[in-house]
């Protein structure tokens, strides 16, 4: 009898502090829900707008790129790291065309413009094209550019394009 008593001795207060700790709940935990990390339920991937242009077109624009504007805009078309200021003659310097600035925030046609009239209207001294290039040419130097915006850049401008078009009709 001695032995069966000394087991229950001590189960019997654990068994009291169990039973209390699983009842003790403050009004904060008893409402909380347990937080999920973000690799348990990963952020939604956006949609990515289907590019308008097809490879031929960014071979063909590379080309151009080179000939008529990486002068200004770099071969890369990282543009000026100062494009935000205006430099000594007033003007604004050539600014990154690879996602990093703010070409992607114009539609095509205003891009389309843009190379067309030049960028002297703007504040710029980019001068026009259209004495030189053909649209298709000009459409050809924009998939170029655009081939190098990231994915979320691109559906962003996508959507702005669209948005415009719609407006126009």
């Amino acid at each position: 009898m001695k032995n069966t008593r000394f087991p229950l001795l001590l189960i019997t207060p654990l068994m009291l502090v169990i039973a209390a700790c699983s009842e003790q709940k403050t009004p904060a935990a008893a409402d909380s829900k347990p937080k999920l990390s973000a690799a348990l339920h990963p952020v939604p991937k956006m949609q990515v707008a289907p590019r308008w242009y097809d490879e031929a077109q960014v071979a063909r624009g590379n080309k151009l790129f080179q000939a008529n504007c990486a002068e200004c805009h770099k071969p890369d078309a990282s543009g000026a790291p100062d494009w935000k200021q205006t430099n000594a003659e007033g003007k604004l310097p050539p600014p990154p065309l690879n996602g990093t600035a703010h070409a992607w925030h114009h539609p095509m046609p205003l891009l389309q413009q843009i190379v067309r009239n030049g960028g002297i209207p703007m504040g710029g001294s980019m001068p026009a094209f259209k004495d030189k290039l053909t649209i298709d040419q000009i459409n050809d130097i924009l998939a170029w550019v655009q081939s190098h915006w990231p994915d979320q850049i691109y559906t962003t401008w996508m959507q702005i394009n669209q948005k415009h078009m719609k407006s126009k009709s």
